[in-house]
Parts: C-alpha cells; sequence; structure tokens
C-alpha cells in the first residue's frame, strides 16, 4: 500500500486502495457481491481495524469531533472520492456514484465519545483523560467508511446502480444533537432512504438484530421548579411547602400521565434528581426536580409537552406553591420505516446468513437518528459486537467490541445500499 502525505496532525494517511489493489478488486466484472466483499476484506480487514483502533484512542466530545471529521475525510479523499465538511468541520458528507443517475441512498455514523474514562487495559485505550468511545461509534464510523470504499470501488466497475451519501455525523450524546444539523446543511437532499447500524453488546458479533416500527424511544428533559414562601417547619400552615409539592410531583405527574396517554405508547415519566433545601427545620423557598420523558409513539411524543405542563400546574395548585416548566426536546422516537426494515434484514441475510438475523427488542433508550426518520424513510439495525465470556453494557468505561464485528457491518451496509437502490420508495 503507498502513502501519502500525513495529516495536519500528524498521522500517516495511506492511499486505499492502490492502483494495484483496485485492479485486483476489478477482475471480474461479475463476481458476486459475497465473493468481492470476502476479497475486498482480506485486503483491508486490518486496515479497518487499525481506523477503529485511531479512532478509539482519539475520543472528541459531541460537537468536538474536528479531528475525527478530518481523519474520516482523508481517508475517503485518499480512496479518490470528494468528501465535504459540515458548516463546523466537525462532521463530514461524501457522495458516492455519477451525479444525478439514480436515487440517492444515505448510510450514517456518528462519531462523538462520551465523558467517561476509559478503564480498560489495551493498546488502544482513550488518550483523552476522562473521554472514551463507550458506545461504539468508533465502530459505526469504521463500518461506514469501509462500506462507502467498497461502494466506491463498484461504482468505479459501473456495478453502482444510483448514488450513496454517506452522512458521519456529530453530536448524537448530547441535546441539541447533531442530526438536525446535517439536515440544515443539505445532508438530506436528494435522499430516498437512510440506513444506520447501532452496536449491540449483548449480541454476539455476526448476529444482526433488525426490528420494524419502534426501535428506540424518545427522549426529552423535564425541570420543575417551584416556588413558595418558605419558614419553619413547626408551622407549614404558614407556608407554601415546596419540599411536600415537589414530592406531590416525583409521584403523581407518573401516575396522572398513565390515565391520560393511551399505554401502547410506551410512556415513561422518571425524575433523577431533586434538590431543595439545606437545614431540616427550614422549608425552603425554592426546589427542583429534573428527570426525562421517554415515548415510542410519535402522536404522543408530540403532545406530552402540553400535557406535562398542564399536569404539573394542576398538581401544584393545591399547594399554594408556584410551578414553572422548562420542557426540553430531546430526540423523537426511531420508529423504523416497514419497507427499509425489510431491506435491512434482507442484506443481512444475504452478508450474513438468515440464520444469523435475529429480532432485536424495543430499547428506552434515545436515538437520534430518529431526526432523520422525520424526513426519509429508515431504518436502523442492531450490530452484534459482543465478546466471549463478557457482559459489557454500553456506557460502561470498559465497554469494547469483538472486532470480526466490522467486517460483518460492512458486508451488511454494502448489501443494504444496493437492496436499497434497486427499490423504489414513495415519498415521505
Amino acid at each position: 500500500m503507498t502513502t501519502s502525505p500525513t495529516l495536519a496532525s500528524g498521522t500517516p494517511m495511506p492511499s486505499w486502495p492502490s492502483a494495484g489493489e483496485a485492479e485486483e478488486l476489478s477482475r471480474p466484472l461479475s463476481d458476486p457481491l459475497p465473493e468481492l466483499l470476502d476479497r475486498w476484506l482480506a485486503a483491508h480487514g486490518a486496515d479497518l481495524v487499525a481506523v477503529r483502533r485511531h479512532i478509539h484512542a482519539n475520543p472528541e466530545l459531541s460537537g468536538e469531533e474536528h479531528g475525527t471529521a478530518e481523519y474520516l475525510a482523508a481517508r475517503l479523499a485518499a480512496a479518490g472520492l470528494t468528501p465535504r465538511f459540515l458548516p463546523k468541520g466537525n462532521g463530514v458528507l461524501c457522495d458516492i456514484g455519477p451525479d444525478n443517475e439514480g436515487q440517492m441512498v444515505a448510510l450514517r455514523a456518528d462519531l462523538d465519545a462520551l465523558p467517561l474514562p476509559d478503564v480498560k487495559d489495551v493498546p488502544y485505550r482513550s488518550t483523552v483523560e476522562g473521554v472514551c468511545h463507550a458506545c461504539g461509534h468508533d465502530v459505526h464510523a469504521t463500518v461506514v467508511l469501509g462500506a462507502g470504499l467498497v461502494l466506491a470501488n463498484l461504482a468505479e466497475q459501473g456495478r453502482l446502480p444510483g448514488r450513496v451519501r454517506l452522512v458521519f455525523q456529530p453530536s448524537e450524546e448530547r441535546f441539541p444533537s447533531g442530526a438536525p444539523e446535517v439536515i440544515e446543511a443539505g445532508g438530506l437532499e436528494g435522499v430516498s432512504a437512510i440506513f444506520a447500524l447501532h452496536c449491540d453488546p449483548r449480541l454476539p458479533a455476526g448476529l444482526v438484530g433488525v426490528r420494524s416500527g419502534p426501535l428506540t424511544a424518545a427522549a426529552d428533559q423535564l425541570e420543575v421548579r417551584l416556588t413558595g414562601r418558605g419558614g419553619h417547619t413547626a408551622r407549614p400552615h404558614l407556608t407554601a411547602d415546596v419540599v411536600h409539592a415537589l414530592g406531590r410531583v416525583v409521584v403523581d405527574l407518573p401516575a396522572l400521565l398513565s390515565r391520560r396517554v393511551d399505554p401502547r405508547a410506551g410512556l415513561s415519566v422518571v425524575f433523577g434528581a431533586i434538590h431543595a433545601g439545606q437545614a431540616p427545620n427550614a422549608i425552603p423557598q425554592e426546589g427542583i426536580a429534573r428527570g426525562t420523558v421517554r415515548v415510542l409513539d410519535r402522536t404522543a411524543w408530540r403532545e406530552v409537552p402540553e400535557l406535562v405542563t398542564q399536569l404539573v400546574d394542576d398538581v401544584v395548585a393545591a399547594t399554594g406553591a408556584q410551578a414553572e416548566v422548562a420542557y426540553t426536546r430531546g430526540v423523537p422516537p426511531v420508529v423504523n420505516d416497514r419497507m427499509a426494515t425489510a431491506i435491512l434484514a434482507g442484506a443481512a441475510a444475504a452478508a450474513l446468513g438468515r440464520d444469523h438475523v435475529v429480532e432485536t427488542p424495543i430499547s428506552m433508550g434515545g436515538e437520534d437518528f430518529a431526526w432523520y426518520q422525520e424526513h426519509v424513510p429508515g431504518a436502523m439495525a442492531r450490530l452484534g459486537v459482543g465478546r466471549p465470556g463478557e457482559a459489557l453494557d454500553l456506557h460502561q468505561g470498559g465497554f469494547d467490541v469483538d472486532e470480526r464485528a466490522i467486517g460483518y457491518g460492512v458486508r451488511v451496509m454494502v448489501h443494504t445500499a444496493l437492496g436499497a437502490l434497486d427499490t423504489s420508495f414513495p415519498s415521505h
């Protein structure tokens, strides 16, 4: 493999593939896709692992993914593609295939890491104190990069029946998230459908979990601030007891919502922080409760802010306190389009075998992939990355993956892109 100039950070940037490798990969044009993928991954599987380890060792928090974006853009440019940065420079879009020929589908990856210490004892351990890729975004980016390079090779052979856009997105892990930035920058212009994989350590490498309909919940944040006349705990009748009122809100709000929202919507309100007062014998003048609102149904998600505010006011009214509700939109629920899910499931079966495709359960976690689904049909699947003998979960400092999952993910994403390009999607 030849070597081109280094990045600004000093990291070598190998060209990928070299002219000789491209010639080998292009023979013969009639090779079935599985055989072509076998040869490509045999030649470049180790490179993909190195890419993942580089990203893992150099994590960047939400909104700060400039180095990761530069690294990926350089890899794409070295393969003869034309990546373009998002306006803030911390994300990348890259189109593959001839302009204005056929429909376009998108493959999405996220780039940001979490503010957690990396406690693993591995050569690619995070070099940034207190920051690590504990959710698998390093794998997501590597898989989409690898799939893009294979698809670029197919385009050179005239075997790509349309266009594919690679979306490397910042800021998935925080509110407000990065998907709306991508959309505002034109990331979905001309796109008929969008697809993504998300690491799942509960599944062993080699399995893919799919599900049509709700996959993850909407995730919003709620803050209830109560104020009232404080005073001595010996004379609560002379006060507006905000501590008592906060207790009412924390207990009564979830209960009342369960009777005002269809239970099939999967609504969950959980408070994670309550603060009020200091002294045990003094009723404070202010108290705050903060929590999350999660729901699986899109219609309920759109209606719940107004309903929550109304119910909080109703609960607090009888206590004499005053309520101020701050409801912050996070992400909508991921609701997988039926046709897009069928394509993704069929692609996974073609890539890995039908017995390697399983149904994945609904998660109450949030995922900002949902913002794309507000505009175009889309589907997300779970990529098995579980390591034998380990039971680690996402968002843990010791989280790691079975790196064989990278090759499996590349196969699935290439098959998905080709299957989607052969499908006519209705307007969303």
